[in-house]
């Protein structure tokens, strides 16, 4: 159904090399090559820049290979459809971050497929950035994510608000205390999410609401995930800002204790986004009364 000259070009630039890319897709290199001369010359655009003996994609390609990557995953989504619909099978591709991993929605949607026959769910996690990359190349159904964007091609669901707290371990000095000011943070040693990370830019955001920035604090190590960051603050390697749902499991067993930070208002919501044809509100409905069950427990 996709014209493999597409696939060509999208296996070029997964693998990084002409050649490469052949021995994947079983072909000859010169065959490869012929598919993306001859995609230039239907689209009378250059995809490839061949200057100082490497090649890079151009303006113009980066748009063709955006397009190509859509193509290519509505084309597997008709076909996995299709074949549901022939085995009675239904399947979801749900995208989630790192923070909305270490939180209550995981259960929340093993609850939800619990209780819907020849349901399958695959959930990817990533960065919020990947995630609506993903959504709207049609690779994912729906996704979990913080906050929201302008895109209007994309409708949201609110699934719950949450809050960013500084995350330290039981026996620290400040444990038994409810809030903590800058200038006392300032003297701690923070682990934080990567740059990348909503928790982060939201953080940072926060800070220079007050004129400051994260250089002006001890960042010792900077890691993507939240599980080995919440591991080193138990082993009182330091202290991090994370959201509280990803703590709630923690606080409960009394491995972790939370301070609110004094003058940082770091509320946020969750929410489900989906594309404006996603075809099955009613699902995602569904799992956010499910989700709601779980709360009230």
């Amino acid at each position: 159904m996709v014209d493999t000259r597409l696939i060509s070009l999208v296996k070029i630039v997964e693998t990084g090399s002409y050649t490469k890319a052949a021995e994947q897709l079983a072909l000859s290199q010169p065959a490869v090559s012929q598919h993306v001369r001859q995609l230039e010359d239907f689209l009378h655009v250059k995809i490839f820049d061949h200057s100082r003996n490497k090649f890079r994609l151009t303006p113009e390609g980066e748009i063709v290979l955006k397009y190509a990557r859509r193509m290519i995953a509505l084309s597997n989504n008709m076909q996995q459809a299709l074949k549901s619909e022939q085995e009675q099978i239904r399947s979801l591709v749900i995208g989630i971050t790192h923070t909305a991993e270490s939180s209550a929605i995981l259960e929340a949607l093993a609850c939800y497929v619990d209780t819907v026959a020849d349901l399958n769910m695959k959930i990817l996690t990533n960065t919020t950035d990947v995630l609506y990359s993903m959504l709207k190349n049609y690779e994912l159904d729906f996704a979990f994510v913080e906050g929201k964007t302008g895109d209007s091609s994309l409708k949201y669901l609110m699934l719950d608000t949450d809050c960013l707290v500084l995350v330290v371990p039981p026996d620290h000095a400040m444990a038994q205390e409810s809030i903590i000011t800058i200038e006392q943070l300032k003297k701690e040693k923070l682990i934080l999410r990567l740059p990348n990370s909503n928790t982060r830019s939201l953080f940072a955001a926060s800070l220079a609401s007050q004129g400051l920035s994260i250089d002006d604090f001890n960042v010792i190590m900077e890691i993507d995930s939240i599980a080995s960051i919440k591991d080193l603050i138990r082993q009182g390697f330091g202290v991090s800002v994370l959201a509280k749902s990803a703590c709630l499991d923690e606080l409960k067993k009394g491995k972790l204790a939370i301070l609110t930070i004094e003058s940082l208002s770091m509320m946020r919501e969750i929410n489900i986004v989906s594309r404006k044809d996603f075809e099955h509100p009613e699902l995602l409905q569904g799992i956010v009364r499910r989700y709601n069950e779980m709360q009230r427990r």
